[in-house]
């Protein structure tokens, strides 16, 4: 095989563009293919979402400090957190997993019941999947399949000059519980007689281990009739799904650094890791919280959430995509989040 293209130059994304930008679509029935968080197919009386996520052992997660059960629930949760970004409802998964010949039917048993767990809270059936063998590690690919009424569907290119930015709960906390994990597993590595120091990080390690897609913001916005305008789940960094909103919507933003929601645990963790919390937030991802975007008539409605913060407006697409500290002083965002290649 002759050398070509690194994907390291494309990027996840620009290879997602490469690899599909000349794909046409045969059925009228697609209204929505590559380019959002998930698939929209029309069933008539609705719409159906669809989604997939690919978790790879050594890539997505650390076999050494990830509990298998654990893993099974954050393997659901990513892939549901798609179809909330939709503004939809999931209802279906598949299950597929890759397994090395060095994980017993046991390990398997664990994977299931912490994928079964999460079919459970967010009332989800399991409906099929494939097994296969693998050479190296271990992978699990979910497909999530949802509903969304056809009125109700919100894409990542609607945002409008002057709506608000919203966020659902807080930021950065996942990538400062990665932080403790690899800081343990490196204490491990040089005496593996010493126990890992994990006291007090409840949140924190939750945050990185098991995530929670945020059907509860969902259904909170449809019971007070609020449509967002966009919107997008933050798996990438806050700064990655704002330049991915900005450039779908074709349109700017202004976020005010100190209006991004941060858990206090998070605060004084990153002072300990000599990080700044806000830069935790907009570059550290794994977060899957719902970066959102609504029209000004609707904030007080919104307000009255407690779980969610306006963080931000959107403004014209000249000014580009910026964070505001507290003087007033403007930086252009970046996206530095998680890369895949």
């Amino acid at each position: 095989m002759s050398e070509g293209t690194a994907l390291s130059e494309l990027g996840e994304f620009g290879l997602i563009r490469h690899l599909t930008e000349d794909l046409k679509l045969n059925h009228k029935s697609t209204i929505m293919g590559v380019g959002d968080d998930a698939a929209v197919i029309d069933r008539g009386d609705h719409f159906e979402l669809v989604s997939t996520d690919l978790l790879v052992e050594g890539v997505h997660f650390d076999m050494s400090y990830t509990p298998l059960r654990h893993l099974g629930y954050k393997a659901v949760a990513v892939n549901l957190s798609d179809i909330c970004a939709m503004n939809g409802t999931p209802t279906h998964i598949t299950v597929s997993l890759a397994i090395s010949s060095r994980f017993p039917v046991e390990a398997i048993n664990e994977i299931y019941d912490g994928i079964k767990l999460a079919c459970e809270k967010h009332n989800v059936d399991i409906i099929g999947g494939d097994t296969t063998s693998s050479l190296t590690g271990l992978m699990i690919s979910i497909t999530a399949i949802g509903k969304v009424d056809k009125d109700s569907v919100v894409y990542r290119n609607g945002a409008k000059e002057n709506d608000l930015i919203c966020v659902s709960g807080d930021l950065g906390s996942a990538y400062i519980g990665l932080q403790i994990l690899e800081r343990e597993k490196e204490v491990w590595k040089a005496n593996p007689d010493i126990q890992p120091d994990l006291e007090g990080h409840d949140y924190l390690l939750e945050r990185i281990l098991k995530p929670e897609p945020r059907t509860d913001i969902i259904k909170a916005l449809r019971d007070i009739g609020v449509k967002p305008t966009s919107m997008i789940d933050v798996s990438d960094g806050l700064g990655s799904e704002i330049l991915h909103l900005c450039a779908q919507s074709q349109c700017g933003a202004k976020i005010y650094e100190n209006k991004i929601p941060l858990d206090p645990s998070a605060i004084t963790q990153a002072a300990e890791f000599n990080l700044e919390p806000s830069v935790c937030a907009l570059s550290g991802g794994e977060d899957y919280e719902l970066l959102f975007t609504i029209s000004q008539n609707d904030f007080e409605k919104v307000a009255a959430i407690e779980d969610i913060s306006v963080i931000g407006h959107i403004a014209d697409q000249a000014s580009g995509a910026a964070i505001v500290y507290l003087h007033g002083e403007e930086i252009q965002i970046k996206a530095q989040g998680w890369k895949s290649f």
